[in-house]
């Protein structure tokens, strides 16, 4: 079929000079990390290189320039050189570890991996390391104890097996971490490997038993029991103590995730209180730091538990309710026409918005940029063409791009994470 060609590499006759070495034994299979083998200048580079052409192409001649991306490169040992690698490449940065479960050859027992690339099979790994290390002790303590139950993995499908995820979540500034073990029932034979793992050298602060028994490519199924320890991580971002469910989302850079507090942060002056609208909000990634500094801060988010994660954040992190306003919906629901984007709500001074993947829907963009009309527009986003896309919306209803500067989240991969900062023109 058209456009789901695929081809193999039989071998490199002229290597780039920025080839190098990849790091991990699975990189040529594995489904991670497709750039490991370009040198991390030059993944910064072609990174910044490609929003450039997107925005430019959106924008034309009101196109600012991009910013260089900030890396989370990180000195390797004086090996590295030697070995072929690249002496800057950042590893061990991803603190939500996660690995999927398959069955076993001959269909008994289990595998732990990642998805093979191009594929949904899973390629058995014995390292990861982008992983934080911590979450990879874990997860291979669960895989053995696992396997020394005998506990099948699951099918792609779910409808065979036991055994489907493990992900673990290692707290970047604090020694802690939880984990959950994913499952399509709950069945008696975990308990050997749980009492295993729990009373093991890596038991983990949490642990936790998820319950996923239909079909398609979600990690988490909606029912969540603890079994051991804690029932939320506590992370440190921003000046604020987050405390976090194990399947409730939250940046998996969390060193990344700081930048990103401090680019919003910082595109909202402090010299007086201003009124924000936080959309698509989280756990209050952006809003309770916010409110810290001072703002009087609205958060909209659809997820339950990632507002009941941001409320018990709030309260342990000693911010008054009245400074942050947590409201549950959809943000295409909750922004509606008014002019205050909110019932009831003063007109914002600041829209803050982080959309999903897909990019923020044209409806709710045109809301803000042709009804809330904010003074100031902090856009976060995942997804460098809906960006480009959104900008462009942005400035037909008479806003300028002040800054475009893009944050490395994911290394040796080719997403692409940025903060744009945008302004009402006068």
């Amino acid at each position: 079929m058209r456009g789901q060609e695929r081809a193999d590499l039989v071998r490199v006759t002229s290597p780039s000079p920025h080839r190098v070495t990849a790091k991990c034994r699975h990189a040529d299979v594995c489904g991670g990390c497709a750039w490991q083998h370009i040198a991390y200048g030059e993944q910064l580079h072609l990174k910044q290189e490609r929003l450039q052409r997107l925005v430019a192409s959106a924008l034309g001649a009101q196109a600012p320039r991009v910013e260089p991306v900030i890396g989370m490169s990180e000195p390797e040992g004086g090996d590295a050189v030697a070995a072929g690698l690249d002496p800057r490449a950042p590893w061990h940065f991803r603190h939500k570890v996660s690995f999927g479960f398959g069955p076993g050859r001959g269909g008994h027992s289990l595998v732990m991996g990642h998805f093979r690339r191009g594929s949904d099979a899973i390629v058995p790994v014995e390292e990861c390391p982008v992983h934080a290390d911590e979450g990879n002790t874990l997860a291979f303590a669960m895989r053995d104890a696992l396997v020394a139950a005998g506990v099948p993995g699951a099918s792609e499908d779910g409808r065979r097996g036991v055994a489907r995820h493990f992900v673990a979540r290692v707290a970047h500034n604090r020694p802690e971490v939880i984990g959950t073990l994913v499952v399509t029932i709950n069945d008696k034979a975990l308990r050997g490997p749980v009492r295993r793992v729990i009373e093991g050298p890596a038991a983990p602060d949490g642990l936790h038993l998820n319950l996923h028994d239909g079909p398609g490519p979600f990690l988490f199924g909606r029912t969540t029991r603890k079994l051991h320890g804690r029932d939320r991580l506590r992370e440190e971002v921003g000046g604020v103590s987050f405390l976090l469910s194990p399947t409730a989302f939250f940046q998996t850079n969390v060193r990344a995730a700081e930048i990103l507090v401090g680019l919003v942060t910082g595109a909202v002056p402090e010299a007086t209180p201003a009124r924000v609208l936080d959309l698509y909000a989280g756990a209050g990634l952006f809003a309770l730091p916010l409110a810290r500094r001072g703002h009087l801060v609205t958060a909209v988010e659809e997820s339950a538990e990632s507002i009941a994660d941001g409320e018990a954040s709030r309260w342990f992190s000693k911010i008054p309710d009245t400074s942050c306003q947590f409201v549950r919906g959809r943000v295409e629901e909750v922004i509606g026409s008014r002019p205050g984007g909110l019932a009831g709500a003063s007109r914002p001074d600041v829209v803050v918005l982080d959309p999903p993947r897909a990019g923020c829907p044209e409806r709710v963009f045109s809301a803000i940029v042709r009804g809330v009309r904010p003074a100031r527009l902090v856009y976060v986003s995942c997804n460098p063409d809906a960006l480009a896309r959104d900008l462009a919306v942005a400035a037909a209803g008479g806003y300028r791009v002040e800054r475009v500067r893009p944050v490395d989240m994911f290394p040796h991969t080719a997403h692409i994470e940025a903060v744009a900062i945008l302004s009402l023109a006068r």
